[in-house]
Parts: structure tokens; C-alpha cells; sequence
């Protein structure tokens, strides 16, 4: 069961629910979005059906909710939601465009990564300073060193930072730097890492986990937003199947059944899925026929180099077919690319 509060209530509303639920021996989660305030409830329904919750002051509507992921449920929110990240829009409507380098290496090769995904039309900043890694002998990212790189990108092209957390003790360092906390493929059913994302007060991307079901990865956005954060983005980045053409295989059905089921965003990763750039741009085509609210995807301005998945960065020569694809198609589906922000934002 959940509560939703009117757009005026208080917070003395608010924790007039908390307690009424609290002395009814349930517990009470908040959870606040841009336009609205949720209570979820845990506990005896029944016993709740008695405290006439809906008539209490700055009570918009109760409502039991069948699905387990309750708060980022279709049901308890019927109408598409849109996150922003640094002001930058993502959901309904528009196509988001993130791209830049899969780790930040160096500051010139991050801002090359960055000026080339921003003239492609970009408005978010990808970019890795941790990064989980299947070899331990892999390069796990630069760190802090990495995300100050980042930071210094974004004061130069004004593009907020999307870049991943890969452990709960980090989780505050990164969001003193990044707009948007992600969280990988290998990290999806990390629960305490959820919490941890979900209590920085950042909007969180989370990606698929590679074997993972689409009601696992809307558990994973519901671990997030009961600890008060609705402003989650889901990411479909491919499965791991048998078939060994494709670095993973790209689940596209996953976008329109999340959309109906859940009322977040959800955007695609061409890249990670298919692992080869020639493959990139056609399924970023495949995303945003298929309705997907945004693309995220790798680019760099030397991948031969690339201490990380080189073979599936773009380069300078893919940019000119990606601004148009991304300029042409959205309209095709009554959509419009995000433009990139034009004042230089702070994480």
C-alpha cells in the first residue's frame, strides 16, 4: 500500500502518516520525487484499512499496489515519470543522448571523448573512474584522480557526469563529484550498494544485471527509491545468452515491457550489448524506434589505445552519422533529442 501526499502537504503531514502507520505497527518509507511525495507502507493492510488514511490532512490517494516492486510500480504511478540530471531531462517526450569515453584516462583524452559526444549531440557526460572488472589483472579505473578528470570536463563543456559506484563505501566520495550514480551489471543485486545510492540524494542509473530478469532489475530500482529516491533511470545493456556473435544480446522487448510495468525512464546501451562498434549504431536505431527514453553510449578519441572496451568505442568517424541519427529518428516516434545544457553546472 501506498500513500500519496498532495502537492501542498507539509512535512508535519507527512510525519503525522509516519506516525499513524508506526503506531499501527507498520513501517512507513518516504519517498520524494520533483513533483510528489509517496509513503509506502509494510505492514497488516488491514490494520491500515482502519486509520482512514485517506482523509488525513495532505493525503492525495491510497492505493494497494498487486506488484512487488511497489513504489516504482506503473500502478502506483500511472503517468510516465522524467528524471533530470544537472537539469538535464530524461524520460517521455524527449531522447537523451549520453555518450563519452568508458573511463576516464587521461584529462585529454576525457575532454576529447567529451567534445566529440557533445558535437554528436550528447547532453549527459559518460564517464568511468571505478570500474569493475571480470580479471582482477584489469585496469579498475583511476579513482578519485579519475573523477576529478571528470569534474574538470564538465566546467570545461557544461555536461553533467554519469559514472559508476561500484562500492557502498565510495558511494559518498563519488557523489561529491557525479550528477547521476550508476550501477553496473555486476552490482545489480548488490543491496546495500542499492541503499547506500539510494540515500545520497543523486538520480541513480541502473543497469540490467546480464543474467537477470526484468522483475529482479525492478526490485533493484525499488531497493533505491524505499530509501526516498524515485529520481531512478533503468538501463537494458544486453543478457548473457548462449550466442557468441555479440558480446550480449541486446534484450529490446525489455524497454516497452519495463515501460508498461514500471514508470521510470529507460534508456538503452548499444554499446555494452553488442561490443562492437559496427554494431553501435544500429542498435541505438533499434533503441529509439523501439521508444527507449535515451542511449548511452561508449566513444573515444583513440580506442586502439583504450585501457577499457576499445573495440566498442566510436570514433571521430562514426560522430557525423550519430548527430544525424539522433537528430532524425526521434522525431520518427514524437520524440526530440534533449539539447545539451547551455550553463556549466556543479555536481
Amino acid at each position: 500500500m501506498v500513500v500519496v501526499m498532495a502537492p501542498e502537504a507539509t512535512e508535519s503531514d507527512i510525519d503525522n502518516i509516519v506516525a499513524l502507520v508506526g503506531a499501527a505497527g507498520g513501517e512507513a518509507f518516504v519517498s520524494r520525487g520533483v513533483n510528489r511525495t509517496i509513503v509506502g507502507l509494510v505492514g497488516d493492510i488491514e490494520r491500515f484499512g482502519t486509520l482512514n488514511l485517506r482523509g488525513q490532512r495532505g493525503v492525495s490517494d491510497v492505493v494497494r499496489i498487486s506488484a512487488p516492486y511497489k513504489l516504482v510500480s506503473r500502478e502506483n504511478h500511472a503517468e510516465r515519470s522524467v528524471v533530470r540530471v544537472g537539469g538535464v531531462p530524461i524520460g517521455p517526450g524527449t531522447m537523451t543522448l549520453i555518450a563519452g569515453p568508458c573511463a576516464a584516462e587521461t584529462p585529454d583524452q576525457t575532454l576529447q571523448g567529451a567534445l566529440m559526444a557533445k558535437a554528436a549531440g550528447a547532453s549527459l557526460l559518460r564517464g568511468g573512474a571505478f570500474k569493475p572488472r571480470t580479471s582482477p589483472y584489469a585496469f579498475q579505473g583511476l579513482g578519485e584522480a579519475g573523477l576529478k578528470i571528470l569534474a574538470d570536463v564538465r566546467a570545461e563543456t557544461g555536461m553533467p557526469i554519469v559514472t559508476e559506484v561500484v562500492d557502498a563505501r565510495d558511494v559518498e566520495l563519488v557523489a561529491e563529484y557525479a550528477d547521476m550514480l550508476q550501477i553496473g551489471t555486476r552490482n545489480t543485486q548488490n543491496f546495500a550498494l542499492l541503499q547506500a545510492v539510494g540515500d545520497a540524494g543523486k538520480p541513480v542509473m541502473i543497469k540490467r544485471g546480464m543474467s537477470g530478469t526484468i522483475e529482479e532489475w525492478l526490485m533493484s530500482a525499488e531497493y533505491v527509491a524505499q530509501r526516498g529516491n524515485l529520481d531512478v533511470v533503468l538501463c537494458e545493456r544486453g543478457i548473457r545468452t548462449y550466442e557468441k556473435a555479440t558480446r550480449n544480446t541486446l534484450d529490446i522487448s525489455a524497454v516497452p515491457v519495463a515501460q508498461r510495468l514500471s514508470h521510470l525512464p529507460v534508456i538503452v546501451d548499444p554499446s555494452h550489448s553488442g561490443g562492437r562498434r559496427d554494431l553501435v549504431l544500429p542498435l541505438t536505431r533499434a533503441a529509439i524506434a523501439v521508444g527507449a527514453d535515451g542511449v548511452i553510449i561508449d566513444v573515444h578519441p583513440h580506442p586502439e589505445t583504450a585501457l577499457c572496451d576499445g573495440p566498442q568505442a566510436l570514433v571521430h568517424a562514426d560522430m557525423a552519422e550519430l548527430a544525424e541519427l539522433v537528430q532524425a529518428l526521434p522525431p520518427v516516434v514524437g520524440r526530440r533529442l534533449t539539447p545539451a545544457p547551455e550553463k556549466v553546472v556543479a555536481g
